[in-house]
């Protein structure tokens, strides 16, 4: 007769049947109190801890999920759970935006069984991407598309790694391969659009626009989570209330299996301390948005505000990134941490009003603030629309870029600087531009300027610049050059319109110092449209170079319109086609209507408020004030119209 089984082993039996019992009626987390009840009895049972680390996920306690999961690959005794509980230790890894720990995860098992594991690689390519590592990304995901040729998921990272590596010819190859498998697949038509776009590729682009704003419609439909691609419509000809609901997907998307933290303690009384402004961004570095921002970050009111900058970004080791550390109280390097800890150490550092400096452009950092990690959040500068977050309060903007008529667009609430929402340095070089044979530029010729990328060009633009040639003989076109076959297809366009290719001259890329300092070549500048050069413009201004612009329905497309206004040039300002070719063949004949431009461009370096950053500050703090008192006075969000500038925003 078999021995009786002890009275420990009876209570363990019968705790786990109890268990079971829970979890087949989806009661997830009684069931996991009981199965760590169990665990306490048995800790070295590794199916024990991959029961549980299932359980966990299934109740969306994503964080203990991965600690069970962790603890199931410590004491596996099968190759089979050891495979599993590394899985899914990575899958919650990926779902806490811990990348770090997803490749460490993937690492952790030998190779043969790695190679096997489809969805680990998957998460692997991924977490690399997320990492900056694209270059290693790419044959982890190789070796997931050799298990499966059809696998949708790996051909998107694919994608995302070749893009990052400037490599888009090949994204473009992998996103369209997406789309002949899942034709409906918004986010892979929006990558090819743009991608085909950084490739001049022009001829599907009024279908393939099209397609894409029908496939967005159908998918914002769809009650699962879906992303589309903001910054691709950033630069198509759209309604403003496509944004909206391109950035309300994208954003329900990004945040899913976001849990807010629970609400902050209650601040000391503003009128008894200084006011606490966090900014977020990857781009505190060598980047056009750290140049624009730099001054008014030394301008702040250090005795009224207390400034704390948030970076995701590697040290780059420039100068910038130092006078950007030496320009805050407290420079916090949170790169290492995954969306969840970056959420938490802003909370322990009782950030106040907490700036986003991205919204749905690379390498965002967005679904932080669905965490709702600062009492007041704001989007400003990266992101010319709404970032269509919730969590998010207020967008900044001024009466140009964001009418209040335009309220109905955005999800935040529109909150105006007085003059110009984008700030500048006042501060930066006054150089003499290279002499044109440097450049590679006629020296007799008008030199049209296009600095902007060339993404941004789209068939009636480009149309417009050739008339403008046509009329204009003696005028070359001085454009930004973009990889080798966007430049062939732009000789191409061209020659398509009857236009010697030679009066192209391509722009080589070069740093940021250099680039400002050869604007000052060109005779006229002629902006994009439907999206506006931003800093592009206001680089332009600075050197001294009138710009063309033609205003548009939705922000990107009014950006330079208020620069130009808070400059003191609006009269270069048109609202037509044909109005803004006609004031480009004037001004290419008018040289002393030119010169005159030039004179009080330079003059206004001095003088108007578009590079004034003191006077910048004092109205963007006015700005966050009225913003913190209605929220410490107990009130929802609200429209903030432009008040008065202050006396330093003013021109002198």
């Amino acid at each position: 007769m078999p021995p009786s089984a002890s009275p420990s082993s009876n209570a363990l039996a019968q705790l786990l049947t109890r268990a079971q019992t829970l979890l087949q009626n989806k009661q997830w987390r009684d069931g996991a109190t009981l199965l760590r009840q169990a665990l306490r009895q048995q800790p070295e049972d590794g199916g024990l801890w991959l029961t549980l680390a299932r359980t966990l996920r299934a109740a969306q306690l994503t964080r203990e999920a991965m600690e069970a999961a962790e603890q199931a690959m410590r004491h596996a005794a099968r190759v089979d759970h050891a495979q599993a509980a590394t899985l899914l230790a990575a899958q919650a890894a990926m779902a806490l935006n811990e990348h770090a720990r997803v490749v460490a995860f993937a690492s952790a098992l030998p190779g043969d069984l790695c190679a096997s594991e489809l969805e680990l690689l998957k998460l692997h390519g991924a977490a690399l991407n997320r990492l900056g590592r694209s270059q290693e990304a790419i044959p982890v995901l190789m070796q997931a598309l050799a298990l499966k040729i059809d696998e949708r998921d790996a051909y998107i990272e694919l994608g995302f790694a070749f893009y990052n590596l400037k490599m888009h010819a090949e994204s473009a190859e992998c996103f369209r391969t997406v789309t002949v498998l899942h034709p409906t697949h918004l986010g892979a038509q929006a990558y090819l659009i743009h991608l085909e776009q950084h490739a001049c590729q022009w001829q599907d682009y009024e279908p393939r626009r099209q397609a894409l704003l029908d496939a967005q419609a159908r998918a914002a439909q769809d009650p699962l989570p879906q992303f589309s691609v903001p910054f691709t419509l950033v630069s198509l000809p759209h309604e403003p209330q496509q944004m909206l609901e391109a950035a309300r997907m994208t954003s329900r998307y990004l945040s899913q299996n976001i849990v807010p933290l629970p609400p902050a303690a209650p601040r000391a009384p503003r009128a008894t301390r200084r006011l606490r402004i966090g900014y977020l961004s990857n781009d505190l570095q060598s980047h056009a948005t750290a140049t624009l921002i730099a001054q008014v970050l030394e301008e702040h009111d250090r005795e009224r505000f207390e400034i704390l900058l948030f970076s995701h970004a590697p040290d780059d080791g420039s100068a910038m990134r130092q006078r950007l550390i030496a320009a805050c109280d407290r420079f916090e390097d949170v790169l290492p941490l995954g969306l969840p800890d970056t959420a938490r150490r802003i909370r322990e550092l009782e950030v106040d009003l907490l700036v986003d400096l991205k919204g749905h452009t690379a390498g965002s950092r967005l679904p932080v603030l669905a965490y709702r990690p600062a009492p007041v959040q704001v989007g400003w500068l990266g992101f010319p629309g709404t970032c269509g977050l919730d969590a998010v309060d207020y967008v900044i903007g001024d009466p140009e870029v964001t009418p209040l008529a335009h309220a109905p667009f955005y999800s935040e609430k529109i909150a105006q600087m007085p003059i110009c929402y984008q700030p500048n340095d006042g501060r930066r070089a006054r150089g003499t531009p290279p002499p044109r044979a440097a450049l590679g530029l006629p020296e007799q010729a008008i030199v049209l300027l296009g600095a902007n990328q060339v993404y941004k060009l789209n068939p009636p633009l480009f149309d417009a610049w050739m008339e403008i040639l046509r009329r204009v003989p003696a005028a070359v076109l001085w454009q930004l050059a973009g990889s080798e076959p966007a430049n062939a297809a732009l000789r191409d366009e061209v020659a398509r319109r009857g236009i010697d290719p030679r009066r192209l001259v391509l722009m080589p890329k070069a740093d940021l110092a250099e680039h400002a300092a050869r604007l000052g070549a060109a005779d006229l500048a002629l902006d994009t449209w439907p999206c506006n050069g931003h800093t592009t413009t206001s680089d332009a201004l600075w050197a001294g170079v009138p710009v063309i612009t033609r205003r548009g329905e939705g922000f990107a497309a009014r950006v330079a319109a208020s620069l130009l206004q808070a400059s003191g040039l609006p009269e270069l300002i048109c609202d037509s086609s044909a109005d803004y070719v006609a004031l480009a063949c004037r001004l290419a004949d008018d040289a002393v209507a030119r010169n005159a431009l030039r004179e009080r461009l330079l003059a206004a370096r001095d003088s108007a408020a578009l590079f004034n950053a003191q006077g910048f500050a004092r109205d963007l703090e006015a700005l966050y004030e009225r913003m913190w008192a209605r929220h410490e006075a107990g009130l929802p969000p609200e429209a903030l119209p432009a008040a008065a500038a202050s006396a330093h925003g003013a021109s002198a």
